[in-house]
């Protein structure tokens, strides 16, 4: 669903201005895949066993996408020290099963097959520290499917999206004027705009339609088969 008119304009009928994208960059968590019941739960282990009082299941959904430091500070009110404890008790849950807890959307792998067959670039980038992306995406034999992936460093999560996005297209030879992000939140949004590319906002994932739209979506899909049909159909 296009969200300006130079981007829906196709008055000749022959020209498909999705053409121009050589790669499409997806965010993973609520994108490739659901990943909230996982991170719910490892947010949960941690604030019990730091002693916290545990929020509501509509405040842990938050956790999903943003940095955990971020995430800690400001919905947990958190100071920063205690975060990074948090963080450490998060990721001995996570990491012991919890990143499995998790189920790919239908039709991500149809989406991702046919990206590829048309000759796109595919990159993952996402908030989750790159190690851990890597073991989710092995686990489910999806790291197959793209050529970069880009995550900060566990011991720097303070790296932007759009440093994140910027790193893809480089390693991918790519200008942002040639890539499109495509993600479930502000922060993708977010971060597509400050590297220079536009954005695919999709409202099946964690974040919700006014948040996509209001921070500047280019375009807007209900569903993996909607992103298919931005960018292969037109």
């Amino acid at each position: 669903m296009p969200l300006t008119q130079e981007s829906s304009g196709n008055a000749g009928g022959t020209h498909n201005p999705f053409n121009r994208y050589r790669a499409v960059l997806f965010d993973l968590d609520g994108t490739l895949n659901d990943s909230g019941p996982g991170i719910m739960n490892s947010v949960r282990y941690s604030l019990n066993k730091m002693g916290y009082e545990i929020p509501s299941d509509e405040t842990l959904r938050r956790f999903v996408g943003p940095s955990l430091v971020y995430s800690y500070t400001t919905w947990c009110h958190m100071s920063e020290e205690d975060a990074r404890k948090a963080v450490d008790a998060y990721r001995e849950c996570y990491l012991a099963g919890e990143c499995f807890h998790l189920e790919i959307y239908d039709g991500i792998w149809e989406l991702l097959a046919n990206l590829r067959q048309t000759g796109h670039k595919l990159a993952v980038v996402t908030s989750k520290p790159q190690g851990t992306a890597r073991k989710v995406l092995e686990h489910f034999d999806m790291l197959r499917c793209f050529d970069t992936l880009a995550g900060p460093d566990p011991d720097d999560p303070s790296n932007r999206k759009s440093v994140l996005i910027l790193r893809a297209l480089r390693d991918l030879g790519l200008s942002a004027q040639d890539a499109v992000m495509v993600g479930d939140s502000r922060y993708d949004i977010i971060g597509a705009s400050e590297a220079g590319c536009d954005s695919i906002g999709v409202t099946y994932g964690y974040g919700t339609r006014d948040e996509l739209v209001e921070n500047g979506a280019t375009y807007l899909a209900d569903s993996p088969r909607e992103i298919q049909n931005l960018l292969i159909s037109g």
